[in-house]
């Protein structure tokens, strides 16, 4: 572990020894919303506290390990023994190291929020849109893993059963670090190909195709109220596809414009066109949103050389190779062998990856701004 690190986990300990000392005045109680704060911060300083005591508790027993390993020299036994305990020690230190990087990572506030998934077909036509119904699958069964609810809010599917166009909200918990839905899937935004032989492929060759993917933070109820509604242009029309004989005879689906900008949304997955309209006027706000906070990374980007979370849809981030079970990610040079898992939903790994890649970046620029 760097020194900076060290240095901020043990300013974290004295942090909450003070926090103790404040949450024990009597006068702390009046102001509830000081109280509130000084609470959700002592909660973190605990649980980072608490992983720090278990990281130098396993370096303690790593250095104990060594030195039984270099006194048990003609021990076969005691040299077995203390080789796994090698072994054991330097994984959990690890995987602790990593788990005290995320949580050092300066939050986001949008982190904890619901978020929108948007999955488009791109090059690759009839093949493309079947991709892109498969990237729903994985992402709606990582869903049920991590306990989040999805809901279509507008879709557009192709004659073969795939997607040209799919909107997805996605609401859940958080995880032990905060981490909401936005958290965990905003490193998702990019363009992701496919190489594989199609379903209506009959030669046995394999088609490269792509889907871009966007993922956009649900802004706060509060921030609805920001746009002007002299701005928006809002259409009604009769809903497509499936959905009853209710939903073909109203007139219940709306589109929202947002002139300055010409972003639109859209949402006809409801019954009523009241409800659609508060879904669309969401996925509108979230999209301006996400247009404001893709300038600041472009300007950003060109400061420095981080690239996770530029969330430029042109961008290739990632390749999911079906002949060699691949999935490659461009970004952080990440391949792993298990693709069938992964579109199975088991996105645990590449999350995590993305995750420390990005806290590596962060700490390192606070780390060059404290020096």
């Amino acid at each position: 572990m760097k020194p900076f690190l060290r240095q901020t986990l043990e300013r974290q300990i004295l942090r909450l020894h003070e926090l103790d000392a404040l949450l024990s005045a009597s006068d702390v109680v009046s102001d509830m919303e000081r109280f509130r704060n000084l609470t959700r911060e002592h909660a973190e300083a605990s649980l980072i506290t608490a992983q720090y005591n278990k990281l130098t508790r396993r370096e303690a027993d790593l250095a104990g390990a060594q030195t039984m390993l270099a006194e048990a020299a003609t021990d076969p036994d005691m040299t077995a023994m203390a080789e796994d305990e090698i072994d054991e020690a330097k994984a959990d230190i690890t995987r602790l190291d990593e788990a005290l990087q995320l949580m050092l990572i300066p939050k986001d506030p949008d982190d904890s929020r619901p978020a929108f998934l948007e999955i488009r077909a791109g090059a690759g036509g009839d093949e493309s849109a079947l991709f892109a119904a498969d990237l729903f699958r994985m992402y709606t069964r990582y869903a049920e893993r991590c306990g989040w609810r999805c809901e279509i809010i507008s879709e557009s599917p192709s004659e073969l059963g795939g997607y040209k166009e799919l909107v997805v909200r996605m609401e859940g918990p958080t995880d032990s670090l905060g981490m909401g839905v936005y958290g965990k899937l905003r490193f998702e935004s990019g363009g992701h190909r496919v190489q594989r032989v199609p379903a209506t492929e009959t030669q046995g060759r394999i088609h490269t195709s792509a889907c871009t993917v966007a993922v956009l933070a649900e802004p706060d109820e509060a921030v609805l109220i920001q746009i002007n509604p002299a701005d928006l242009r809002i259409d009604t029309y009769r809903a497509s596809g499936a959905g009853g004989q209710h939903i073909n005879k109203t007139d219940s689906a709306v589109r929202i414009t947002h002139l300055p900008t010409g972003i639109v949304a859209e949402c006809q997955e409801g019954r009523s066109q009241h409800s659609n309209k508060a879904q669309a006027l969401k996925v509108l706000t979230a999209r301006i949103h996400e247009k404001d906070r893709s300038e600041r990374a472009a300007k950003d980007a060109a400061t420095r050389k981080g690239l996770i979370g530029s969330g430029d849809r042109s961008d290739r981030i990632r390749t999911y190779n079906f002949p060699q079970g691949r999935l490659t990610d461009h970004r952080i040079n990440l391949t792993l062998y298990k693709l069938n898992y992964i579109m199975e939903g088991d996105l645990e790994d590449v999350v995590t990856a993305l995750q420390v890649e990005r806290g590596a970046e962060l700490l390192a620029e606070l780390e060059n701004r404290n020096a």
